[in-house]
């Protein structure tokens, strides 16, 4: 039998949750719901990241479409496959991430839930070994980007990487930040197409990142989460190389949801390289454990796929053209909006699907009025629309702009 004062105890600790502090809800999820909210059939949407075709639609490339049919066909089994995950899908994507350093036996990799698995997985690992670590973040970057870092525990140190109104990379400032940096410290690198700018180093800008970072003894960590979407798969892969060529550590971050089309299967790789074989098995057993802990074992379906499409010649050739075929859209949707105004013209000398518009917050939420909608920083997705979209949006910037 309980007392009073047993009832009163249970009943002041019955609202744990009531205690939980307010959160800022993430703002590209508010701007997908005022587009779902909005019943214009002609609304633009350039918030959400998706590659999207001529007819706006969010297509499932033909290859992996033909790998799924053969995934249903044979597989025998949805037992576990452990904590490593598909171990014929993580061989198969090393040589197309990684290039020339895909044989090195000091990179150990690992099938994670898409390249948010991979990151968390990263950095969490870092906390694990360097607790005090500071991890060297430009700005702006991908929103979960420090969420992410911050539910590591690392502290984040930013600096200014783009300068919006000028649409220009700060380079000297990111190259002081870096040097500032200290040893044991990590630098967060995009391994190319920028999101949210759509402004990549170039081949001599890496080359001086990568050397920068040896010499001050950082942690590179590079989240390739778009490659083949930029100039080409190894063009978008150099700047990765070039600073697993120069540090004896490193750490890949790498995402198949945009190249595969495979964005709700979650498809990712971490890749960790060390100093010596040893270190790397050593170092994986801590990712296992870090896994496990989070989700235990990575999801199949994607990841089978795009393996099935990896080791067929002619699958992986065909995969190859689609992915030429979404970079030439980006490509040429880029050229279109900056032939439309000399303001707009740094849009063509940038890759990927983003680009950040020199647009104040005020500007952006009148487009809203307009049934067009992106992010308030002024970053949109240059395939967000349909081909007979693309007019209607750039005079809508041109007059936001002017007005």
């Amino acid at each position: 039998m309980h007392s009073d004062t047993d009832t009163a105890v249970r009943a002041g600790n019955a609202h744990i949750l009531d205690t939980l502090p307010p959160l800022v809800s993430d703002s590209l999820l508010a701007i997908i719901a005022l587009v779902n909210a909005d019943p214009n059939p002609d609304k633009i949407d350039v918030g959400v990241g998706v590659y999207r075709d001529g007819q706006g639609r969010t297509p499932i490339p033909a290859s992996l479409k033909k790998a799924e049919k053969r995934l249903w066909e044979e597989q025998q089994t949805k037992a576990y496959l452990g904590g490593y995950g598909d171990v014929r899908f993580t061989a198969a994507i090393r040589p197309v991430a990684l290039g020339r350093h895909a044989d090195d036996a000091r990179i150990g990799g690992v099938q994670t839930p898409g390249g948010c698995g991979a990151l968390a997985l990263a950095f969490k690992l870092i906390a694990a070994a360097r607790p005090e670590a500071r991890v060297l973040i430009g700005t702006p970057t991908w929103p979960n980007h420090q969420p992410i870092v911050a539910g590591s525990g690392l502290r984040i140190v930013e600096y200014p990487f783009y300068d919006r109104d000028g649409t220009r990379i700060r380079f000297e400032e990111m190259v002081a930040a870096l040097k500032s940096g200290e040893r044991g410290d990590v630098a967060l690198l995009h391994g190319c197409c920028h999101n949210p700018t759509g402004a990549d180093l170039d081949d001599e800008q890496w080359s001086e990142v990568a050397q920068i970072v040896a010499e001050r003894g950082l942690l590179p960590v590079v989240d390739l989460a778009y490659q083949g979407l930029g100039r080409g798969f190894e063009e978008d892969a150099a700047g990765l190389h070039k600073v697993l060529d120069s540090s004896e550590e490193a750490i890949v971050a790498y995402s198949c949801d945009k190249n595969f089309g495979v964005y709700r299967d979650r498809v990712g790789a971490l890749f960790v390289k060390t100093g010596v074989e040893a270190a790397t098995k050593h170092a994986m057993t801590h990712v296992l454990q870090i896994a496990r802990e989070q989700w235990s074992m990575p999801p199949d379906h994607g990841a089978a796929a795009a393996r099935i499409v990896l080791e067929d010649p002619l699958l992986k050739a065909e995969w190859l053209e689609e992915v030429a075929a979404m970079r030439d859209r980006i490509n040429s949707i880029r050229a279109r909006i900056a032939a439309a105004d000399p303001r707009l013209a740094f849009v063509a000398e940038q890759y990927g699907m983003f680009s950040m518009l020199p647009l104040s917050k005020d500007q952006v939420v009148r487009l809203r009025d307009k049934s067009i909608y992106m992010a308030d920083s002024g970053r949109f997705n240059v395939v967000g629309m349909s081909n007979g979209q693309v007019d209607r949006f750039i005079a809508a910037v041109i007059e936001a702009m002017d007005g």
